[in-house]
């Protein structure tokens, strides 16, 4: 059956996921994500396991600023969706979840996320990344979703096996970690699978 040709342009679509609500990002004159992207950067947990901007480069407050733009802009043309992940009753970021390489003629995106320290053992990255797969499936009539993380990362592959996410393979020594090169470890997870 042929894949239909959707309009690649997407408004942000808030989450009610819980305990946590998802939302674009944003900085504006209500709301202002960039401390909470600012703070995920000086994180040594998310550094270790994800590229973030250096927080001692000249040129952090724009990179941070931009990062924050690249999540608005993403909606638009169609090739991300990114959520804050929020305290339902402030509206504080305390994590971020995307869909990256959103691909919506093929059905496919890959998963990413991060939580700060505050939010970390308490669900968020779980109940966040649950909550957009169904959207991924459910919303965007997406077929597959994939899960990547480095294989030393237990909280990732806990996550994504909780999610029912399956091991497909790796890419032998993609990335870097701590100075060393580790494998990465590629799940996926269909639309009929759960």
């Amino acid at each position: 059956m042929p894949v239909p040709v959707l309009d690649p342009v997407l408004d942000p679509v808030e989450i009610n996921a819980g305990a946590w609500y998802l939302r674009g990002l944003r900085h504006d004159g209500r709301v202002d994500d960039r401390p909470a992207v600012a703070a995920s950067c000086r994180d040594p947990e998310i550094r270790r396991w994800r590229n973030r901007p250096d927080p001692a480069a000249p040129d952090f407050d724009a990179r941070v600023t931009a990062h924050v733009a690249d999540r608005i802009d993403g909606w638009a043309r169609g090739t991300r969706c990114a959520w804050a992940v929020a305290e339902p009753t402030t509206g504080e970021m305390l994590g971020e979840i995307t869909l990256e390489h959103l691909d919506l003629a093929h059905g496919t995106a890959e998963l990413r996320c991060w939580t700060l320290p505050a939010a970390r053992g308490r669900g968020l990255a779980r109940t966040a990344a649950g909550a957009v797969v169904r959207f991924a499936f459910g919303g965007l009539g997406l077929h597959r979703v994939t899960w990547c993380h480095a294989e030393p990362n237990r909280a990732s592959a806990a996550v994504a096996a909780a999610l029912g996410f399956v091991p497909e393979g790796r890419l032998r020594e993609a990335w870097t970690v701590d100075g060393e090169r580790v494998d990465v470890v590629v799940l996926g997870r269909l639309a009929d699978e759960g």
